[in-house]
């Protein structure tokens, strides 16, 4: 396995390459060969999850790929015959390049090796329609940030003083909190509604009983491709190194419990019932055309969160509601990633600055995504104002929280010339609480 040189990566961003899946090369496509998302998949016919990739309206089977001596890897295990990406990712980012490099190869018009052999390409291809997706990585540790400061600013003026909405902290460190990976799932899953402790207003004391106030919060999520030891901090010039991709990521909240236990220590059942992911995982080198600059930091950060260059990407984020029964959704907020107050890199900078060491397939939301307008607003709590201004919706009804049967779809795309680089969706169901 050679080494990918920068022209090599280079060649798998021209907006000019094709390939000659044909749906792929449909600008309103998320997974264009531009792209080449890494995912876990099974099939009816094979229910053995494995490492696939997404191109057009079909899954690449990676270990198919390799056992017919298509992918090279630096060694001869085949790291794609397995049930989650982390084995793969560990291999470096050497690996995952070079496997991008000789996919965006197999898969360019001109090059005939699957093309042209019909045999090969059924073993290999799967409509994603007939694919079942799967958590693409085991996660061994979930931590979650609250880096947006049009979200903060919000949440602060609606329940402490609008004069005074941030906290002196939040300027000069990212703010987070570690939370539970194993209710980390995969889009698709149904999520049930919590219950726990709830402090109305009326009485002394709180009672138990179903979440009233259920939201989703707008995010997305980085994946950890290289670890940390233990005392050992990561530079903030380095942290990109470290990261594999992204993902959407739906951090459901449970805010009426929230607000009841996040004093002293912050959210714990509030937060830990459920956190929804989508199940391709888009890699830095695919976003890469769509860097741009951060947010300007005032103060400057403190020296070890400093960093020079673009570090926020421009990434298009939308919320669709659906209720139970409904024929179509309503679009309730849109959004972009690139107006993160803490990036990625100051994220996992802060994280490992105590020594705090973190492993392959870690997963590090990013807080919720607001923007600057009313209808930008990453969470429900935002856009009603805490349910007192309720959202009407296409099919009839209003929303000030997510009701049972309700329908959330999040969906993030780059818009390229004359293509785009997307997430897919990060959907979930809401079930009545037992």
């Amino acid at each position: 396995m050679s080494i990918p040189n920068h022209s090599d990566l280079q060649a798998t961003l021209d907006p000019a390459r094709k390939s000659w899946i044909d749906s792929a090369n449909d600008a309103a496509c998320d997974f264009p060969i531009q792209n080449l998302p890494f995912g876990v998949f099974s099939t009816a016919q094979q229910a053995q999850a494995r490492v696939g990739v997404a191109i057009g309206d079909q899954v690449a089977d990676l270990a198919a790929l390799h056992a017919a001596g298509l992918l090279r890897l630096p060694a001869d295990t085949n790291v794609f015959a397995r049930s989650a990406l982390n084995d793969f990712i560990a291999l470096g980012r050497d690996t995952w390049r070079s496997v991008r490099v000789q996919l965006s190869s197999l898969l360019a018009k001109e090059t005939a090796t699957l093309r042209d052999d019909a045999a090969l390409r059924s073993r290999v291809f799967t409509k994603l329609a007939d694919a079942k997706l799967h958590l693409p990585v085991d996660i061994p540790g979930y931590t979650d940030f609250y880096s947006s400061k049009e979200h903060a600013t919000n949440v602060g003026a609606m329940f402490r003083d609008p004069k005074n909405a941030l906290l002196p902290n939040w300027s000069e460190m990212p703010i987070c909190y570690n939370g539970r990976a194993s209710s980390v799932v995969v889009s698709g899953t149904p999520v049930r509604r919590p219950n726990g402790q709830l402090k109305l207003p009326d009485q002394e004391r709180p009672v138990f009983g179903a979440c009233r106030k259920l939201d989703i919060e707008l995010e997305t999520g980085f994946i950890i491709g290289r670890g940390n030891a233990l005392g050992e901090p990561i530079a903030c010039k380095d942290a990109e190194a470290h990261i594999f991709g992204i993902v959407l990521l739906n951090d459901w909240s449970a805010r009426d419990i929230q607000q009841w236990e996040y004093v002293p220590l912050g959210p714990f059942n509030s937060k830990s019932f459920a956190t929804t992911i989508s199940p391709w995982i888009v890699t830095l080198d695919a976003l890469e055309p769509f860097r741009v600059a951060q947010p300007v930091q005032e103060p400057q950060p403190l020296e070890y969160l400093r960093h020079s260059g673009e570090h926020a990407f421009d990434i298009a984020l939308e919320v669709l509601l659906r209720p139970e029964g409904a024929a179509e959704a309503t679009t309730i907020a849109r959004t972009n990633f690139k107006h993160m107050y803490w990036t990625m890199a100051q994220q996992l900078a802060h994280h490992t600055v105590g020594g705090c060491n973190t492993r392959v397939g870690d997963l590090m939301g990013s807080g919720t995504i607001s923007g600057p307008t009313d209808d930008s607003f990453g969470s429900l709590l935002e856009l009603t104002w805490n349910a007192k201004n309720p959202l009407s919706l296409g099919s009839g009804g209003t929303r000030g929280f997510i009701e049972d049967g309700d329908e959330l779809t999040l969906a993030g795309w780059c818009q390229g010339e004359g293509y785009r680089v997307g997430f897919g969706v990060c959907v979930g169901v809401v079930v009545p609480a037992i």
